[in-house]
């Protein structure tokens, strides 16, 4: 990891799910937007398999920029800047301090980022750092936000007809209203590059 001396607070929320799921973490100046983005899916409890995307406005150009993995297959179709390759501080300041993260495309998760505060680095403190949050985050592919509605309401009734089914898919229980946030561990994003 790079050398800091700031640490960037971010306040993350799950849009359109009531109550709110939501996280903030603590997270190095130095990072980029890939690094950024494997703290988020960290600490929401994502498995980091599906595309994704920041957007966020050019604080010189004042447009809107999108962040994350170049589509490949469909150069200039999708005109997406490498996340691996751009610095969180290059767009996040306290006078621009609202992003959206898209995450799979299909079920269509967006994020609302939002940057609190700028500190000083703390010595002897590890970051990146899950500092609060509330509620479990949705099971992957469940549908985006109606498949979730039903997702949670098939589990809280045993006489639903894919009670059953749906709890054994979600590995025997889930509890949606469960969350800790020294619980949360934060892999490398390098090492997560790799495996890219």
């Amino acid at each position: 990891m790079k050398s800091f001396s700031q640490v960037y607070q971010f306040h993350i929320t799950l849009l359109d799910i009531r109550p709110a799921i939501w996280r903030r973490i603590e997270v190095p100046e130095s990072y980029s937007f890939w690094d950024l983005h494997v703290a988020i899916q960290d600490a929401m409890g994502w498995l980091d398999c599906h595309l994704h995307e920041f957007e966020i406005i050019d604080p010189k150009g004042k447009r809107p920029v999108r962040i994350g993995l170049p589509d490949e297959d469909f150069p200039g179709v999708r005109d997406v800047l490498a996340g691996w390759t751009v610095p969180i501080a290059r767009y996040f300041r306290l006078q621009n301090p609202l992003a959206f993260y898209r995450y799979d495309f299909g079920d269509g998760w967006e994020h609302e980022i939002r940057l609190e505060e700028v500190q000083p680095r703390q010595p002897r403190r590890k970051y990146p750092r899950c500092l609060e949050g509330a509620r479990a985050c949705p099971p992957e592919d469940v549908g985006g936000v109606g498949g979730y509605r039903r997702f949670l309401k098939a589990i809280k009734d045993p006489r639903h007809p894919e009670h059953r089914e749906l709890l054994g898919w979600a590995g025997g229980s889930f509890d949606p209203d469960r969350f800790n946030p020294a619980r949360v561990r934060f892999d490398d994003p390098n090492i997560r590059f790799e495996d890219l």
